[in-house]
């Protein structure tokens, strides 16, 4: 029983020595630092949305692998769901990272609807039941986040992610 109470005064120790540790850790980020990063979290996760919606669900929407009878439907509808439902919490990251931006916050405001309309699009187009009004709808989406971010400075350009980036671990 000594042992243990040793081992426990030893360990309290320890932790008040942590916690001293850590109330001398560098301050945080200016704000003008945060809204730095959080321009570049925003280009980075809308770029990844929009990269996705074009590779993996409007180009092969109109290539016409989607369609009923053509080989390979079934595979590009399941990489399509998957990059919608990538694409949907890529834009919700992005929402939130506009946050820490004024500016970005306040052109991203009117799109936070049209985000949120995307929610169940990824399992729509699982299962096929996608059409034209759809994938319209994931395209004007993503062109309204690029127009946000470029009317701000913070320019969005497509990052095509791979198929395993795509892959929920």
């Amino acid at each position: 029983m000594a042992a243990f109470a040793e081992a426990d005064a030893a360990a309290s120790a320890e932790d008040a020595e942590a916690a001293a540790a850590a109330s001398a850790s560098p301050s945080p980020t200016s704000p003008a630092e945060k809204q730095k990063l959080a321009k570049a979290r925003f280009v980075a996760n809308a770029g990844l949305a929009a990269g996705s919606t074009y590779q993996w669900i409007v180009k092969p929407y109109r290539e016409g692998k989607f369609k009923k009878g053509v080989k390979g439907r079934r595979f590009a509808l399941i990489k399509a769901g998957i990059a919608g439902a990538f694409a949907y919490n890529r834009l919700r990251a992005a929402s939130e990272n506009a946050k820490g931006d004024p500016l970005l916050s306040k052109a991203m405001g009117p799109l936070m609807a049209g985000i949120d309309s995307l929610k169940g699009l990824g399992s729509k187009l699982r299962n096929g039941d996608a059409g034209d009004a759809d994938i319209g709808a994931f395209e004007n989406v993503i062109n309204s986040v690029k127009d946000a971010g470029k009317s701000v400075g913070a320019t969005v350009t497509d990052k095509d992610p791979s198929a395993g980036e795509l892959n929920p671990r």
